[in-house]
C-alpha cells in the first residue's frame, strides 16, 4: 500500500477511479494511438503530481485509478487530462481530424468514483473513540433521517 501524502499542514490519501470515452465511442485507441495516449496521460499525471495506481487504455475508453493531492480538484484534473491528450493526439495523428471534424476527441463528461482504504464502520469507530466522555450529548453530531 502506498503511503500518505504529507504537506506542511496536511496528511492525505485521496484516490479516485476515473473513466472517460472517445467521442461517438469510436474504436480509435489502438496501435500507435493507444501508446501515444498512454504516454501522454503518464506525462500529464507526472506534471500534475498525480500518481497512477493502475490504468488501462481500451479501444474506446480510458480507466485510471489515481492518487492525487488535496489541492487538486478532480474535475480540473480530468479537464487537463482530456484537453491536453486530445490536442496532442490530434497533432500527432492528423488523419483523426477527418473523423473528429469538431476537434473533440473525447466525449463530453466522465465518470468518477472515490476509492479508499477505510470503511464507514472504521470512521464511526474512530469518531466514537475520540468523543469526549463529558460531552456525550453535544460532542458528536449525528444527522438522522
Amino acid at each position: 500500500m502506498r503511503e500518505n501524502r504529507k504537506g506542511s499542514h496536511t496528511t492525505s490519501r485521496l484516490t479516485a477511479h476515473i473513466v472517460w470515452v472517445t467521442k461517438y465511442r469510436y474504436h480509435v485507441l489502438q496501435g500507435d494511438i493507444k501508446l501515444c495516449c498512454r504516454d501522454l496521460l503518464v506525462q500529464i499525471c507526472d506534471s500534475e503530481d498525480v500518481r497512477i495506481l493502475k490504468g488501462v487504455v481500451s479501444k474506446d475508453h480510458v480507466h485510471m485509478h489515481i492518487e492525487y493531492a488535496p489541492k487538486l480538484a478532480l474535475s480540473d484534473l480530468v479537464k487537463r487530462l482530456k484537453g491536453r491528450s486530445s490536442r496532442l493526439i490530434q497533432q500527432e495523428f492528423p488523419h483523426l481530424r477527418k473523423r473528429y471534424w469538431g476537434r473533440h476527441f473525447w466525449a463530453t463528461g466522465y465518470g468518477a468514483w472515490s476509492t479508499g482504504n477505510i470503511t464507514e464502520e472504521v470512521v464511526q469507530e474512530y469518531l466514537e473513540h475520540h468523543r469526549h466522555p463529558s460531552n456525550k450529548e453535544t460532542d458528536l453530531f449525528i444527522l438522522e433521517d
